[in-house]
């Protein structure tokens, strides 16, 4: 099989989810805060916003925890709130600020069905569950430290200390909510905008090694590499401990070829935290494009031992297959990939290829056609259908194909262009 980009960890954690569909439910809290003397309009405000969603998030569980499927997920309300604070988004209709009180207003419009598909995938990924739940006490633990310090300044208005630190709590409240933003956003495919939003959230917390993680893994997404390694950095600078820094950050020198530091990133992470399917998933990659077949396999087959939707491990081992000749198995990998991750542009076009491999090239062709539906800056999915193509005998529609990959930047397809004197 040819050389192909490994697909992104990032892209196993996440569940499309589109508030635009039928059967929209619409649940609308308020809310009003007294200013005490040390407060703001900026830090009324935030604590206005996170209160407000506190109700709404909780009246949105209520509902939810009616539902038989939820029940079957023996969820506690606190797990039901962390997790739909990652999907839905909260917009605020009206708010109004005297000098002395913030009034606000906000809703939250969701399709209950679309949320408990979308929690019934969060809650199998011990990760991101894990991100999510530690968001909520995180931002508990801020509106505690913010109340206590307001009581603590009543009696102490002119403390300088105290006022840096009720200050910087408050930031710390912003900064998660802009972080749940951006894990909502990137839930709905909002890649760009979820950058965006960690960005403002690293801006109000700069020592917040999540946040640059969840960045990184964003920036990944979108195909800068670089951002991602930089992110990943900050992260481990931060906190050396964090085994996810290390698994992003071992894609990201996967994406860059560098695969024997991708390997020891992952055994970093596996060090740390030896239930990490993702790090065994992303070293099996890396080995794979090693040549060392029987680790990537190894690796892959552990990866989908402690968890079983790991879409990356299926890929990795279709591939390896794909290249020892046993065609029927990587179709049967990557048939699993696509199942899991159905919106991912390579998956379709390695599985593609293969059909294309064992002669079934119309089914190579509408695997390719999704593949450049999905992203059609995908130099590879479009080798896929020049070469199955070829195979039919149709040239035209091959080299057509094969200039379209030429000016994507294909350095193969550039080459064999050039070597029949095809410009592109």
């Amino acid at each position: 099989m040819k050389k192909t980009i490994p697909l992104f960890i990032i892209l196993l954690l996440f569940t499309s989810f589109s508030s635009a569909l039928a059967e929209l439910k619409t649940f609308v809290k308020e809310y009003t805060y007294q200013a005490s003397e040390v407060d703001s309009k900026v830090s009324c405000r935030a604590i206005s916003l996170e209160q407000v969603k506190r109700l709404l998030l909780d009246e949105l569980g209520t509902y939810l925890e009616s539902y038989t499927e939820i029940v079957n997920f023996k969820l506690t309300k606190d797990q039901i709130t962390a997790l739909t604070a990652g999907i839905v988004q909260t917009q605020v209709i009206k708010e109004k600020w005297n000098g002395e009180r913030y009034w606000i207003q906000a809703e939250i419009k969701a399709d209950p069905d679309e949320v408990v598909k979308a929690v019934d995938s969060l809650r199998k990924d011990r990760q991101k569950s894990k991100e999510l739940e530690n968001a909520n006490k995180r931002a508990e633990a801020a509106l505690r430290e913010v109340e206590k310090l307001r009581k603590e300044l009543e009696l102490a208005k002119k403390d300088q200390i105290k006022i840096a630190r009720y200050d910087e709590a408050i930031k710390e409240l912003s900064a998660i909510d802009w972080l749940r933003k951006g894990q909502s956003l990137s839930n709905a495919g909002d890649y760009q905008g979820a950058v965006s939003a960690d960005t403002k959230a690293i801006q109000l917390d700069p020592k917040d090694a999540l946040a640059y993680v969840i960045r990184g893994f964003n920036y990944y997404i979108l195909g800068n590499y670089q951002k991602a390694l930089e992110d990943s950095n900050k992260a481990i600078e931060l906190d050396p401990r964090m085994a996810g820094a290390y698994v992003a950050r071992g894609s990201a020198y996967s994406e860059l070829d560098n695969y024997q530091q991708a390997i020891e990133d992952s055994n970093k992470a596996i060090e740390l935290e030896p239930s990490n399917s993702l790090a065994y998933a992303n070293r099996g990659a890396a080995y794979g494009k090693l040549g060392n077949y029987q680790q990537a396999i190894e690796d892959s087959n552990k990866a989908i031992e402690l968890d079983p939707r790991n879409s990356l491990a299926y890929d990795t081992r279709g591939d390896i297959y794909g290249k020892l000749g046993n065609y029927k198995q990587a179709l049967e990998n990557f048939n699993k990939a696509v199942e899991l991750v159905p919106r991912i542009s390579m998956s379709y076009a390695k599985r593609g290829a293969t059909y294309s491999l064992l002669g079934n090239y119309q089914q190579a062709i509408d695997d390719a056609n999704k593949a450049i539906e999905i992203d059609p800056r995908n130099a590879w999915a479009y080798v896929v259908r020049g070469d199955t193509h070829y195979n039919r005998g149709d040239m035209e529609r091959a080299i057509s194909d094969y200039k379209i990959c030429a000016r994507l930047g294909h350095v193969d397809c550039q080459r064999g262009l050039r070597l029949k004197g095809i410009t592109w």
